[in-house]
C-alpha cells in the first residue's frame, strides 16, 4: 500500500510538474476521443438511414379473385413466421380501392374512368417488408414455390427489383464506407496517442535511468506513467463528452432540416452511457497501453 501511494503521488506530481506536456497530451487525446465519437455517431446515423430506406421498400403479393379472406389471413400468419420478414400488412380489396381513390382524388378523369368500370378491379394483397433488401428474392421464391402458390396471382418483386437492388447497393456502400473510416481513423488515433505519450516519457528518460540504477523495480518505474495515463484519459474523456454534448446539440436543428427524422441530440442522449464508456475505455486504455509500450525500452539497463 505504501508503494502504491508513492506511485500515485509521483504520477500526480509528474502530471503537474510537466503541465505543458500534459496539456498537449490531453489535447491530442481529446482529438482522438472526438474522432472515436465521430465514428460512433457516423455508425448510428448510417444505421438510421439504412433502416429508413429499407422501411420504404416492400413487395406486394396479390391473390386471385376467388381467394377467401380467411385463406389470406392464414398466408399472412405463415409469412410472418419467416425469419427474414420484418412486417406484413394485409390490404383488402376495399382498402386497395379506397387507397387508390385517396391517392388520385385530384385526377377527376381517372376517378370517372374507375367509376364507369362498375366494379372493384383491385385484388387483395399482402405488403411484405424484409429486414434487409437482399432478402426479398428469398421471400419471393418461398411464396411462388410454396404451399400457397395456387392462391397467388402475382408477386411484384421483379417489377420492383431494380429499386430494391439500388437500395441494397446503397446500404452495402454505406456499411463499407463506415468500416473503412473506422479502420483508417482508428489507426491514426492509436498512432497519434502513442507517439504523444512516448514523447512525454522520452523527456523523463534520465529520471527513469536514475531510478533503475538505484534499484527501483519495474513496477515502481512504470507506475507513475500509468497514473499519468489514467489521469489524462479521465480528463480527456470528460472534455470529449462535453464537446460531443455541445456539438450534437448545436448541429441538431441543421441536421433535422436536411433529414427530418434524425436528431443528433436524441442519439447522444439515448446513447450517453454507452458513449461515455467507449470514450473512457478508449482514453484510459490508450493512456495505459501507450505508457507500457513506450516506457519498456527504458527498463532495459
Amino acid at each position: 500500500m505504501t508503494s502504491l501511494k508513492r506511485v500515485i503521488k509521483n504520477g500526480w506530481s509528474a502530471f503537474w510538474r510537466n503541465i505543458a506536456l500534459s496539456l498537449a497530451t490531453i489535447f491530442i487525446m481529446v482529438t482522438v476521443l472526438s474522432l472515436v465519437t465521430f465514428l460512433f455517431f457516423l455508425n448510428q446515423l448510417s444505421d438510421i438511414l439504412i433502416s429508413d430506406v429499407e422501411k420504404k421498400v416492400d413487395v406486394s403479393v396479390y391473390f386471385k379473385e376467388d381467394v377467401l379472406e380467411e385463406d389470406i389471413v392464414q398466408v399472412k400468419a405463415e409469412v410472418s413466421k419467416i425469419a427474414q420478414v420484418r412486417e406484413v400488412e394485409y390490404v383488402s380489396k376495399e382498402d386497395a380501392f379506397n387507397i387508390f381513390l385517396e391517392r388520385h382524388k385530384d385526377d377527376p378523369v381517372l376517378i370517372e374512368s374507375l367509376t364507369e368500370v362498375g366494379y372493384n378491379p383491385f385484388l387483395a394483397s399482402l405488403n411484405i417488408k424484409a429486414k434487409e433488401a437482399s432478402q426479398y428474392e428469398e421471400i419471393t421464391t418461398f411464396l411462388e414455390t410454396g404451399q400457397f402458390k395456387d392462391l397467388i396471382d402475382k408477386v411484384d418483386y421483379y417489377q420492383r427489383k431494380p429499386i430494391i437492388d439500388k437500395v441494397y447497393s446503397l446500404t452495402s456502400g454505406i456499411n463499407r464506407i463506415g468500416i473503412l473510416f473506422s479502420l483508417v481513423f482508428g489507426l491514426i488515433a492509436v498512432l497519434v496517442a502513442f507517439n504523444t505519450i512516448r514523447i512525454a516519457i522520452h523527456n523523463s528518460s534520465e529520471e527513469i535511468s536514475i531510478m533503475r540504477l538505484v534499484g527501483a523495480s519495474n513496477w515502481f518505474v512504470r507506475g507513475p506513467f500509468l497514473v499519468q495515463g489514467i489521469i489524462v484519459g479521465l480528463i480527456s474523456t470528460v472534455i470529449a463528452l462535453l464537446i460531443a454534448f455541445g456539438a450534437s446539440w448545436g448541429i441538431d436543428s441543421k441536421i433535422n432540416i436536411l433529414i427530418p427524422n434524425i436528431s443528433t441530440f436524441s442519439i447522444f442522449l439515448n446513447n450517453i452511457l454507452g458513449l461515455f464508456l467507449i470514450q473512457l475505455c478508449a482514453g484510459i486504455g490508450l493512456g495505459i497501453i501507450s505508457s507500457l509500450i513506450a516506457v519498456r525500452k527504458y527498463l532495459k539497463i
